[in-house]
C-alpha cells in the first residue's frame, strides 16, 4: 500500500498569481523546482506489514481505490492482530524513501530580460531551459503506535540537499467511543480533499499541482494560502463502515501550514462532505462538497530586533466548491467546480490600517477541472487534465475583465515495470501548458498573454 506527501511551496502560488515579464519566468522556474520534488509518495511498508499486494489499495500508484481510502480513514488499520506494533516482525521497518531523477524542459514566452549588451535596454523574448535534474527526497513513516492511535511523519529534503522540513507530522485517535464517526487528528496534515494533491499523478513544472487549489488574483502577495497545502491544526473526521459516507471538520492556524505562528491569533475553518454510491458494473461513484473560510494578515507587528512578532489587520477569504468522481470500468473522470474570493485589502496588497484605492474591490473567480484517467492495466495508466479559471470580479475596476484568466492542460502516462511490497518504480512521461491572459509585458495591443509549457521524462521510484 502507498501513501503520498508532496513538497509544500510558496512558489507554486507564484505561478498562479502571475507576476509580469521576467518575474513570472522566475516564479515559474522556482515553481518547477518544487513541483518536481516527489509528488505521489507512498509507503510500500504497509504492503509488507499486511502481506497484501499494492493493487489492494491502488488503482494505479498512487491513486487510491475505495479499499485504500477506507484503510487510510481507519487510521492505517485493518482490524486484525497485525495492526498492533507489538506483533510486527522484527524485520519490518515502517519507512519508505522516494526520489525522482528526470529530464525536463520549460519554456515561457513574452519574458522581459535585460539585454546582455546594454543593461539599460529591456528585451521581450521566449526563454527556454532544459536538462537533467533530481527531485527532493521524502522519508515517510506511518502506521500505528497502539490500537486506534495512528501517526504519520514525513521529513523532506530539498533537491539541492539544503533544507529539511516536515511535510506531515500528526497523531490520530481513531474510533473514539468505538465509533468510526469519531476520529480526531492533531498536527500537520493534508486537508480531507478527495481530489488529493498529495496523490496527484502528475509531476511536471506546470502540471505537478492543481492550479485551481493555489490560484490568487494576479499580483497579490499578502495571502499565501493554498487549499492543497498541508495545514497545522485539529480535525474531526467520521465515516461509515464501508466509507461511502464521509465528513471532516477542521480548525486550523491561519499560517498556511507554516510553523512559528507568524499569524499568532488567527484560525481558519474547513468542512467537507462526500457520498459514494455503487452503480453496478460501472463502478463506485462519489460526489461531495467542501468549503474553506479563512483570514490572512495584511501587515505585521515587528520587534525592535527586526523580527516579526505577529500578523495584524486580518481580512477574510474563502474557497468553496463541489466535485464528482465518475467511473465506467477502466475509465474514470474527476470533475470539480470551485469559487474563490479575497477581501479587497488582500487582493490589492493593502494594509488594513491604510485607505484602499477608490478603484479597489474584493476579487472573485470561478474555476473548473476535468481529469480523466484510463487504466489500461495495473502497469499502465494514461492521464489528462484540463483546468480553467475565470475572474468574475477584478481586484481593480480598471483591470480588463479577463485579466488573469488561466487555461491549463496536461497529458501523460505512467508505466510500472514492477511494483512489489519492497519497492515501486514508474517510467513517467508528461507534457503540460499554462496560458494566462494579460499578465505579460505591454504590447502594441495592450498587455500580452503569458504561456509556459513543460515537458517531463523521468523515473519515479520508492523503496
Amino acid at each position: 500500500m502507498w501513501l503520498r506527501a508532496s513538497k509544500k511551496t510558496e512558489n507554486r502560488r507564484a505561478a498562479c498569481s502571475s507576476l509580469r515579464g521576467s518575474a513570472f519566468l522566475i516564479a515559474a522556474i522556482l515553481l518547477g523546482s518544487v513541483l518536481l520534488q516527489p509528488k505521489a509518495e507512498a509507503i510500500p511498508a504497509f504492503a509488507r506489514k499486511y502481506g497484501l499486494p499494492c493493487s489492494a489499495c491502488h488503482e494505479a500508484w498512487p491513486k487510491l481505490n475505495n479499499f485504500g481510502q477506507t484503510f487510510k480513514d481507519n487510521g492505517y488499520q485493518l482490524g486484525n492482530d497485525r495492526d498492533a506494533p507489538i506483533w510486527q516482525q522484527p524485520a519490518y521497518w515502517p519507512v519508505a524513501m522516494r526520489i525522482t531523477p528526470h529530464w525536463h524542459r520549460v519554456s515561457t514566452d513574452h519574458v522581459e530580460v535585460v539585454d546582455p549588451n546594454d543593461s539599460e535596454n529591456i528585451l521581450v523574448q521566449r526563454v527556454t531551459t532544459h536538462g537533467f535534474d533530481i527531485g527532493g527526497l521524502d522519508i515517510l513513516t506511518g502506521g500505528t503506535l497502539a490500537k486506534n492511535i495512528s501517526f504519520m511523519l514525513v521529513p523532506s529534503v530539498e533537491g539541492s540537499g539544503s533544507g529539511l522540513g516536515f511535510e506531515s507530522a500528526f497523531v490520530r485517535f481513531d474510533n473514539l467511543l468505538k465509533s468510526s464517526w469519531l476520529n480526531v487528528k492533531v498536527g500537520k496534515f493534508e486537508l480531507d480533499n478527495m481530489l488529493s494533491e498529495k496523490r496527484v499523478l502528475t509531476l511536471s513544472y506546470v502540471g505537478g499541482g492543481y492550479q485551481l487549489y493555489h490560484f490568487i488574483p494576479p499580483g497579490e502577495t499578502l495571502n499565501g494560502f493554498g487549499i492543497g497545502d498541508n495545514q497545522l491544526g485539529m480535525e474531526l473526521m467520521g465515516h461509515s463502515k464501508n466509507d461511502y459516507t464521509r465528513f471532516s471538520i477542521a480548525m486550523l492556524s491561519s499560517n498556511d501550514g507554516n510553523v512559528g505562528l507568524p499569524n499568532g491569533h488567527g484560525y481558519d475553518g474547513y468542512m467537507t462532505f462526500s457520498q459514494a454510491f455503487n452503480a453496478g458494473s460501472l463502478g463506485l461513484q462519489r460526489v461531495g462538497a467542501f468549503a474553506y473560510v479563512g483570514r490572512a494578515p495584511t501587515y505585521f507587528l515587528g520587534g525592535t530586533d527586526g523580527s516579526t512578532l505577529d500578523g495584524l489587520g486580518q481580512k477574510s477569504f474563502y474557497r468553496a466548491g463541489f466535485f464528482g468522481m465518475w467511473y465506467v470500468n477502466k475509465f474514470d473522470v474527476t470533475t470539480m467546480y470551485m469559487r474563490g474570493g479575497e477581501s479587497a485589502f488582500l487582493a490589492n496588497n493593502t494594509a488594513a490600517n491604510t485607505p484602499l484605492d477608490p478603484a479597489a474591490r474584493g476579487a472573485q473567480w470561478n474555476g473548473m477541472l476535468i481529469e480523466p484517467h484510463y487504466t489500461v492495466h495495473p502497469q499502465l495508466i494514461v492521464l489528462g487534465r484540463y483546468e480553467l479559471i475565470r475572474m468574475s470580479r477584478q481586484a481593480m475596476t480598471t483591470n480588463a475583465p479577463d485579466y488573469g484568466d488561466l487555461d491549463i492542460f496536461t497529458i501523460g502516462y505512467r508505466y510500472y515495470p514492477f511494483m512489489t511490497s519492497r519497492a515501486g518504480f514508474a517510467f513517467h512521461n508528461e507534457y503540460s501548458q499554462m496560458r494566462q491572459k494579460g499578465t505579460g509585458p505591454a504590447g502594441p495591443l495592450g498587455p500580452m498573454n503569458l504561456t509556459t509549457n513543460s515537458l517531463f521524462i523521468g523515473f519515479d521510484f520508492i523503496f
